[in-house]
């Protein structure tokens, strides 16, 4: 793997490294984002962030919220495959959105990238309602990735404050007991504002990501549109799809 960039800023290590055809983002030694524009599926958990859009038809995810970009492969995906309005991609790391820019292919329409902390953006957001809100807000601390925000009552209560109607909250988690311990599923009030949940999870990764619906949804009806959708047919040799998916509740 070679360095194609690398530069410290402000005590803090970047660096770009080639991987076969792909790029890849590490800050302090964290693998943060990969892109290849001839092959966007990564492999990794960023695949995962992108299949709860799939849960709903390929016109209907029109506006969405990723809060948390680094190189914005998930960003690219959305973009591909559905044809939306607008991607907000909010990031606190300017170096994060330079670097995007430079190198992760992040200037194109209809990317919004917004340098925030995504949390205060988020408390002040006075704008149009969300069909789809990524929450990817991750930090470094000891050479290993920390989840910025709680999943606790309050943090769903204001994501669910600029949700559409039949939305879905898409979250990463570190863990599944990070995830089973989330409000939109640990605790009552929380749990009932939506008529779904499931975990999805793959072998190459140790984090579980949770898509949040307020509609009801199947598993089923997520597999059919994958096998339909081209370049993301699990059981063809040649799509790099890997995925578990499991309905929680």
């Amino acid at each position: 793997m070679a360095i194609v960039w690398a530069k410290c800023i402000s005590g803090v290590n970047y660096e770009v490294r080639s991987a076969g055809n792909s790029l890849r983002l590490y800050t302090d030694g964290v693998f943060h984002s990969q892109y290849n524009p001839k092959q966007l599926l990564t492999g990794h958990v960023w695949d995962l962030l992108l299949l709860p859009a799939f849960f709903y038809p390929k016109n209907k995810i029109k506006r969405i919220l990723v809060m948390g970009v680094a190189g914005g492969a998930v960003l690219h995906m959305l973009r591909h495959f559905f044809s939306v309005d607008e991607i907000v991609g909010v990031e606190l790391n300017a170096t994060h959105i330079s670097i995007g820019k430079r190198f992760f292919g992040l200037k194109k329409s209809p990317i919004k990238l917004i340098e925030a902390d995504a949390v205060n953006w988020l408390k002040n957001y006075q704008g149009e309602k969300f069909d789809m809100i990524i929450d990817d807000l991750f930090t470094e601390k000891d050479g290993e990735p920390v989840s910025v925000a709680k999943a606790n009552h309050k943090w769903f209560t204001l994501m669910l404050k600029h949700l559409a109607k039949d939305g879905v909250i898409v979250r990463n988690f570190i863990n599944k007991e990070e995830l089973l311990n989330s409000a939109g599923l640990a605790h009552a009030s929380t749990r009932k504002r939506f008529d779904s949940v499931f975990q999805f999870n793959n072998c190459l990764n140790e984090n579980y990501v949770a898509a949040y619906l307020k509609k009801a949804a199947t598993s089923r009806q997520l597999r059919k549109r994958l096998v339909d959708t081209p370049g993301l047919n699990p059981g063809l040799k040649t799509s790099r799809l890997r995925y578990r998916v499991r309905k929680l509740a």
